[in-house]
């Protein structure tokens, strides 16, 4: 009996996935558990497991294309199964329904009972010469093929494809404008107008990552208030610690940056100000305040904007926060964060300093209730006193859901914040 394993609903709302890497071909051997494919989401890259033991009959899709939940991935012969059984029970139309689980995946697989061989869907009708009408069958393309293809305006229908089972995929519409240079022009009654040349473009298809931050940011938008405060607090106290700090920790080959500083300094304030950490129910009508303060923090990798979550920031020293956040980090340039580890933010802290931004505006994680970014310490001047002086200043940007937080305590949330980066000693005692 064969058996078609189809793409699993991995959780977190996921919808679809990019094929990375195949780990499997034709005519080879797989136990459960062993990886079939690598594929991207919107949030991690994850190896999908097989959960049967056989042969690999057939796979579908190519290394780069765009499958969505639900979709096939591969068949494979189910060990013990003789040929000719597998053969007789595969001219049978019953596919039937297993929950599968236990391999790093959940969600519905469908299992080849009767059939492992299901009809190609077509659509439209035709009429031939004679009269009779047929049916047209449906071209097979991928996703980002037929998207392509529309929006460059050319007939998929007309196109041989290259993929698997004659599927038109990106490189042969790629292809197919490339065989043309001169884009038609419509002319009007009587009127020669001159062809013009293709303009010179680049086509990049959207990553999991950016269609995601794309969404969320139209979301956050549309659903959400959004108000900021721009404040700025001089650190040079905090500056000055993390060097004795740092200096006492070269020993041991560790050193502190300023945002498990930043973060100690957030989580305090949140417990005096809890409506900064919470989020709004409006099917319910009632506001969620989160007693725990779990952190989301931006990560800028060459993928796009990761935001992992640091639990418990209000229960946490600064070298523990400092090392939780290098493992994530680690793992967000690697690609390797698992989906727990963006799991339950109730905060979010955006570090754009770290690469040289002073302000900003940023986009409320919704539906948490607030964003707070962070510019680049700089040397600025300084009133002390009635003095000039030089000092260290750290531009603050504080954005939030101003259904929920009103002006007021927005900025005696950022005030108190400031209170404990430009007295850092007192982060020590909290």
């Amino acid at each position: 009996m064969n058996y078609i394993f189809k793409f699993p609903d991995i959780g977190e709302g996921i919808h679809e996935g990019r094929i990375v890497k195949w780990y499997v071909n034709k005519g080879q051997s797989i136990r459960s558990g062993d990886p079939v494919v690598k594929m991207e989401t919107d949030k991690v890259v994850t190896d999908i497991p097989s959960p049967r033991d056989g042969t690999i009959v057939s796979r579908h899709g190519s290394e780069g294309e765009l499958v969505n939940v639900g979709d096939a991935l591969v068949e494979i012969a189910l060990l013990g199964e003789s040929e000719q059984t597998a053969s007789s029970e595969t001219k049978a139309s019953h596919v039937a329904i297993v929950e599968e689980k236990g391999f790093g995946v959940v969600g519905k697989l469908e299992v080849a009972g009767d059939s492992a061989y299901l009809p190609v869907s077509e659509e439209g009708r035709l009429i031939r010469s004679d009269g009779v009408a047929g049916l047209k069958k449906k071209v097979l393309a991928t996703p980002t093929a037929r998207a392509m293809a529309k929006d460059m305006g050319v007939d998929i229908n007309a196109i041989s494809g290259s993929g698997p089972a004659g599927r038109v995929v990106k490189n042969d519409i790629l292809r197919a404008v490339d065989g043309s240079s001169k884009i038609p022009i419509p002319k009007s009654a009587g009127e020669q107008l001159p062809e013009l040349e293709s303009p010179a473009v680049t086509l990049e298809p959207l990553t999991q990552i950016r269609k995601t931050i794309a969404r969320n940011m139209i979301r956050s938008k549309q659903s959400a208030a959004h108000m900021t405060v721009f404040e700025q607090v001089e650190v040079d106290r905090l500056v000055d610690l993390r060097k004795r700090l740092n200096d006492k920790l070269s020993e041991k080959e560790m050193r502190l940056t300023y945002l498990p500083f930043i973060l100690k300094a957030v989580g305090a304030a949140l417990t005096q100000y809890p409506r900064l950490n919470s989020q709004m129910d409006m099917e319910k009508e009632q506001l969620i305040i989160h007693h725990d303060v779990h952190i989301s923090i931006a990560i800028d990798t060459p993928d796009g904007l990761m935001v992992p979550v640091v639990r418990d920031v209000n229960r946490k020293g600064l070298l523990a926060l400092a090392s939780e956040m290098a493992v994530l980090a680690h793992k967000a340039q690697l690609r390797t964060l698992q989906l727990a580890d963006f799991q339950g933010g109730t905060f979010t802290v955006t570090n754009y300093g770290a690469i040289g931004g002073t302000y900003g505006v940023p986009v409320i994680n919704y539906p948490q209730a607030a964003i707070l970014g962070i510019g680049r310490i700089m040397k600025s001047p300084v009133v002390r006193g009635d003095q000039l002086a030089i000092g260290y200043l750290m531009p603050l940007s504080l954005s939030v859901d101003h259904r929920i937080v009103d002006g007021a305590e927005s900025a005696r949330f950022i005030r108190r914040v400031m209170d404990f980066l430009s007295e850092p000693d007192s982060l020590l005692l909290v």
